[in-house]
């Protein structure tokens, strides 16, 4: 599989059953371009995780960390992050016990953001002077999916009117790039007075959230996925696709990784370990969309 996908020789990369995967790849090429989707998580997946050695903001960090937040309210959140975020990664907490934490987690932030009194007119302003980075290749990565018609489903725990202004500053929000996320709602006088429902987290990326949408339905002929994320939430990301041949999963595994390789490898078909690029998941595509 090598020799279609050299990226796949990167030495970040950690495959538990390659012939697996080298099945699915295969299924992917002769399913053809048609029959493809990508459904992606955003925070540190189509972003960056780090940067020399610094940490990258998320769409929440963008937002806590900006000028726009009194000193009060960013101390505030940080508290929140540091009490919550371990959790968040702890292997060895279950999915029944993190989730009501998360919604505790998500609710307070909120909560904390509308007593703010946020400008929608101060978003791109916001994420212009912040650090938030996309993953290197992610021109080729969008430029590619938009050439051949594939849809990008982004399901994202985060702030959807940032994470969005992101995409739009990097020239890559195309037609066929789709986002259900967190989304701030303003007032009149644009002044951010709440979030709209329902309250995505990490832990519940699956088809509750999506009820009403009816995006997967509209592609039900969109059987082979390819499935983008950084954390035992995004696995569940594809479960409103009705009728799935094939689907390849990559995890990026960014932070404390030795303690939780295991997982990832047992739940991933790929894991990309300190990755921040997009190398292998373009070098898949660049090779099933290859006539």
């Amino acid at each position: 599989l090598c020799l279609q996908v050299p990226e796949l020789e990167k030495a970040t990369v950690r495959i538990r059953q390659p012939e697996r995967v080298r099945g699915i790849i295969q299924s992917l090429r002769e399913q053809g371009v048609a029959k493809l989707q990508v459904i992606s998580d955003f925070d540190m997946t189509l972003s960056r995780f780090g940067c020399n050695g610094r940490r990258c903001p998320t769409s929440h960090n963008i937002l806590d960390t900006s000028r726009v937040i009194s000193e009060d309210g960013k101390k505030k959140l940080k508290d929140l992050l540091h009490y919550y975020y371990p959790i968040e990664i702890d292997p060895n907490r279950t999915l029944e016990e993190k989730r009501p934490l998360m919604v505790e987690w998500w609710t307070k932030a909120h909560e904390l953001l509308v007593q703010q009194k946020i400008h929608k007119s101060d978003i791109a302003q916001i994420v212009r002077e912040s650090e938030a980075m996309l993953r290197d290749g992610f021109k080729e990565f969008f430029d590619q999916l938009h050439k051949s018609n594939i849809p990008l489903f982004i399901f994202s725990a985060g702030i959807g009117d940032i994470l969005e202004e992101i995409i739009r500053q990097a020239n890559v929000f195309y037609s066929n790039v789709n986002v259900v996320s967190n989304y701030m709602g303003f007032n009149d006088d644009g002044v951010l007075t709440h979030f709209k429902g329902p309250l995505i987290h990490t832990y519940n990326k699956n088809n509750t959230v999506l009820q009403g949408t009816g995006y997967f339905q509209q592609l039900s002929t969109r059987t082979s996925i390819i499935l983008l994320g950084d954390s035992m939430g995004d696995l569940t990301m594809a479960d409103g696709v009705p009728n799935v041949e094939n689907i390849l999963k990559i995890g990026f595994l960014n932070d404390k990784v030795e303690e939780r390789r295991r997982k990832y490898l047992d739940s991933y078909d790929i894991v990309l370990e300190s990755d921040e690029t997009l190398d292998v998941v373009n070098g898949i595509l660049r090779y099933i969309l290859t006539e």
